[in-house]
């Protein structure tokens, strides 16, 4: 089983969620890697994905595109004069899945961010027809950026099966206080506190939602 996770920004912790989640497998046993389908600027992300998933993988193959520009990625291709090819991407995720039993997708940027004029990271997780998991980061302009994300991914057609809420015990403030229970009475989603890093403390809310999406 696979998951695509996707953010309401840049920044916003989809490469820890998604290395958590990395953990969380192994940790019960299960064959996962990290797919990182397009990398900008450098390829940090990549690595710590693969750091975290099974043996045996290179960065290759679980990052087909890599654009050296740090911007969106039609913004790369098109200053690298480079195509980015989709069904090449496409085919690295089913290569992934025949060889692993859990691929967990980390889209690039936010939900609508441009890897063509005419394709979107909404299109590639369509494309690899996912259930969608949405970071946001717990702060002021949260609840915009979030309800819009959500929106988008269950008008995509997709399952949402979560909103992952980032620093949710921040108490800086008062949108970071209330942004969690604000979420909860708006959005028809499971809003999520960020993983920690011990296993054996995974919520049961995060226990359901798991169980529902990659079987764990």
């Amino acid at each position: 089983m696979s998951l695509f996770v996707t953010g309401t920004d840049t920044g916003v912790g989809k490469t820890y969620t998604v290395t958590r989640l990395l953990r969380l497998l192994r940790a019960a046993g299960g064959s996962c890697a990290g797919m990182k389908p397009i990398c900008c600027g450098d390829r940090r992300d990549a690595e710590l994905l693969l750091a975290v998933g099974d043996r045996g993988l290179t960065i290759e193959n679980i990052n087909p595109v890599w654009l050296k520009t740090p911007a969106a990625p039609i913004v790369g291709s098109l200053l690298e004069n480079t195509d980015i090819d989709v069904e090449d991407i496409l085919a690295a995720f089913d290569a992934l899945r025949d060889r692993v039993g859990h691929v967990v997708v980390e889209g690039v940027g936010g939900w609508m961010v441009p890897i063509r004029r005419d394709y979107f990271t909404s299109d590639l997780a369509v494309a690899m027809n996912l259930p969608v998991l949405v970071v946001a980061a717990n702060r002021l302009g949260c609840l915009n950026h979030a309800v819009l994300t959500v929106q988008s991914v269950v008008g995509s057609g997709l399952r949402c099966a979560g909103l992952v809420l980032n620093n949710a015990r921040d108490n800086s403030g008062i949108a970071s206080l209330t942004n969690a229970d604000i979420l909860r009475t708006i959005l028809n989603v499971p809003v999520l506190s960020g993983l920690g890093e011990n296993p054996s403390e995974l919520p049961a809310d995060w226990r359901l939602v798991l169980k529902s999406t990659i079987g764990l």
